[in-house]
């Protein structure tokens, strides 16, 4: 919860020290032994001696839940800046840089921190902290709200790590808004093995008298939101209750109490981001004192950009390994949740454009991988399981095979992902679509690579 990104704070080896925050950064992971600490005492007494930034920034709307927080957030930034408004936007964790968690607004639309600006940020929230035990992920959030505090916009887009209720995020008494995404089984371990346990510790971001704009639910999940909303007295505004979204011949239609939206499909690909666009939707018409026109909302669906939730690669390094003609996908989903999504966008690919599927995993071993991969069933003509390079808790090559081949996949282990490419390469008998899924790192493993200049 407080003190950890989504899958958990990155370790030293995930800082490539090529500027002075990387040193930074890599100094502050050493700070507290612990990734994950049940209290937001810490963050509460740096805030303290840093002057509260966090009682300084522009109105937050504040983003939890198990899957599709960040694809959220991209639609709202992309509909609010549409309207004109200048947005500031933390999410965690990064796939490339860690100035990706931190986005201020400027001219053109939020753009990652700058270097100096972060070095400058993170030295000063250092000192203020004296030493002091705390996590990484509690000071480089202070940080965030440092940099929003000494830098103007109109609102703040602020995704919890983990968890809600004593996420380091969690400091901020009168939210704008608060919103909920699709809550499922993730991070058990600290935040319990039930979806009731989980809703709770998610719906702990809910605030007094302020509006919960909350995503489709399971019934456990909506009993526990709904009796935490009523003892705050904050309005639900609940997908399937206050308002709905679907497609209807190649259009989403979006609908409320209000009004009926035909607009146009989502950028984001799969259905899933059908309902993360009604979310976005539906907390953009209910902010007080904004407004974002019904144009505006069109725009950004079909602008908002979330790197590694679906993505179709465009040319680079990892079209060099593929067979020649393919389609590359990345996606970071993780959990049994995100398979299935997964697993369902890939179907209706194949219905659209039929292409065999390769399939190129690699996972934490605290995921649940067989409940994730259980999806793929009958899917993948071939699957190629991964290491995930710089991570000691991930599952080995060996390992994730075996579990793989449990849920019905006929799985090969792979030594690195150049590999598993080679692996695709060898068994096409034409073009192919690989999708290479399983971890945030290893999507961010892919990007890097990907980016790379071909070797002469």
């Amino acid at each position: 919860m407080s003190g950890a990104g989504q899958d958990r704070a990155p370790r030293n080896s995930d800082i490539s020290l090529h500027f002075p925050s990387d040193s930074l950064l890599a100094r502050l992971q050493t700070l507290h032994p612990k990734i994950i600490d049940l209290s937001l005492g810490r963050v509460y007494r740096l805030l303290r001696a840093l002057g509260d930034p966090h009682r300084s920034i522009p109105p937050v709307i504040h983003v939890a839940g198990t899957n599709g927080k960040g694809s959220v957030v991209a639609f709202l930034k992309a509909m609010l800046e549409a309207s004109g408004y200048r947005v500031h936007v933390f999410t965690s964790p990064h796939l490339l840089r860690f100035h990706e968690r931190i986005q201020l607004a400027g001219q053109g639309g939020a753009r990652p921190i700058g270097e100096s600006h972060l070095a400058d940020v993170l030295a000063r929230t250092e000192a203020a902290n004296r030493g002091e035990p705390i996590t990484f992920f509690e000071i480089t959030t202070a940080a965030a709200f440092l940099a929003f505090a000494e830098n103007p916009a109109d609102i703040v887009l602020l995704e919890t790590g983990l968890g809600g209720r004593l996420d380091a995020t969690n400091v901020i008494d009168e939210p704008l808004a608060t919103v909920l995404t699709s809550i499922s089984l993730d991070h058990c371990s600290y935040l319990g093995d039930t979806i009731e346990a989980i809703a709770g510790e998610k719906a702990g971001i809910l605030k007094r008298g302020r509006p919960a704009i909350v995503s489709r639910q399971s019934d456990e999940a909506m009993r526990v939101i709904a009796v935490r909303a009523a003892s705050l007295e904050a309005p639900v505004i609940a997908g399937g209750a206050s308002w709905d979204v679907f497609e209807q011949q190649g259009h989403l239609v979006y609908q409320d109490e209000e009004s009926l939206l035909d607009l146009p499909l989502p950028r984001l690909v799969g259905r899933h981001q059908f309902e993360n666009a009604g979310t976005a939707i539906a907390t953009a018409r209910n902010l007080e004192g904004f407004h974002v026109s019904d144009a505006a909302i069109a725009k950004g669906i079909t602008s908002a950009v979330w790197p590694a939730r679906l993505e179709r690669l465009g040319p680079g390094h990892l079209h060099a390994l593929a067979p020649e003609g393919s389609e590359i996908w990345v996606d970071g989903g993780h959990n049994p949740a995100a398979g299935e999504v997964i697993a369902r966008a890939l179907a209706d690919l194949e219905e659209r454009v039929s292409s065999p599927i390769h399939l190129i995993v690699g996972m934490l071993s605290t995921k649940d991988a067989g409940g994730f991969l259980r999806h793929f069933q009958g899917l993948p003509e071939l699957t190629a399981t991964v290491g995930i390079e710089g991570q000691s808790s991930a599952y080995t090559a060996d390992e994730l095979a075996a579990i793989a081949r449990r849920e019905g996949l006929a799985a090969e282990a792979a030594g690195s992902l150049e590999e598993a490419f080679a692996k695709s390469r060898a068994a096409a008998k034409g073009p192919v679509r690989i999708v290479v899924a399983g971890s945030l790192y290893l999507a961010g493993s892919a990007l890097a690579a990907h980016a790379e200049k071909p070797r002469a």
